[in-house]
């Protein structure tokens, strides 16, 4: 669903309020976030793994699917289900700052359900402070920045940093193909000789 300027305002802002629609409402985020990563689903299948009753994962697919983030794969009974991409750019008013709004967000914000340290951050930074934390996130587990330097960046605690870091951790793995940084004692197995003996 990513959209251009080349698109007709009414289709653009249209997308997005369905967006919005996802942002605002954590439980929706979530059953679009479960459609990412298990690619397809049935409502019976969202049902089951997600702990809804019948007649809500019904209301919620139907929002959604009207709301085009997602879509039928079959007409055939029982329906599957896939989330389409979405990767929607906002720029805020001052024509400086650009948000941009992916399924690793929506998975973020869908976590506030179950996460008290998400909620607490998106109560206090709202979901751009949110969006920037998770880039500061994936840097992080790059090793391209330290709890200490988002922390000053952002006018924040370094303990603050340090939770949302540690929180946002897991949605950042399951989305992007990182590797570990630094090395790990398996790395440097077999270097076992005794460092203080060479000093004699």
């Amino acid at each position: 669903m990513s959209r251009t300027s080349n698109r007709a305002n009414g289709d653009v802002i249209q997308d997005f309020l369905s967006v919005a629609d996802l942002l605002e409402e954590p439980q929706l985020a979530r059953l679009y976030a479960y459609l990412v990563r298990e690619a397809e689903a049935t409502v019976q299948e969202l049902m089951s793994e997600l702990d809804l009753a019948q007649g809500t994962a019904y209301t919620y697919v139907n929002r959604l699917v009207d709301a085009g983030v997602i879509e039928a794969t079959t007409d055939e009974q029982p329906r599957a289900y896939v989330a389409r991409d979405i990767d929607l750019t906002v720029t805020a008013g001052d024509g400086v700052r650009e948000y941009t709004i992916t399924p690793v967000l929506i998975d973020a914000v869908a976590r506030r359900t179950t996460d008290d340290d998400i909620d607490t951050y998106i109560d206090r930074h709202g979901i751009a402070g949110l969006a920037t934390a998770l880039t500061y996130t994936v840097d992080r587990e790059r090793g391209e920045v330290t709890h200490r330097l988002m922390a000053r960046e952002l006018d924040i605690s370094p303990l603050a940093a340090e939770i949302i870091l540690q929180t946002l951790r897991p949605v950042v793995h399951e989305h992007f193909d990182i590797e570990e940084a630094g090395a790990s004692i398996a790395d440097i197995e077999g270097v076992d000789r005794d460092i203080t003996g060479d000093d004699a």
